[in-house]
C-alpha cells in the first residue's frame, strides 16, 4: 500500500507500524490519539506545525519503510 498525505494516521500505523517512530521524531504525538483513526497524515501534520514540504518529506520517508 502506498502511503499518501490523505492516508489516515490509523491506516498508516496499521500498515507500517515502524512509522510510529518517524511520526514521533517529527513531533506528531497524535499516534495514540483517538482522532488519529479519522485524521489524515496531512491534517495531523498541519495541526502540529509542519510545512507542506516537511509533510512531503515525511510521506517519502514513510514509503521507504519496509
Amino acid at each position: 500500500m502506498k502511503i499518501t498525505k490523505n492516508t489516515t494516521i490509523g491506516e498508516l500505523i496499521q500498515k507500517k507500524p515502524k512509522a510510529v517512530e518517524l511520526l514521533l521524531k517529527r513531533g506528531l504525538h497524535c499516534v495514540g490519539c483517538h482522532v488519529a483513526v479519522h485524521e489524515t497524515i496531512e491534517q495531523g501534520a498541519l495541526a502540529h506545525g509542519l510545512t507542506k514540504k516537511e509533510i512531503d518529506k515525511l510521506i517519502e520517508d514513510v514509503n521507504k519503510l519496509k
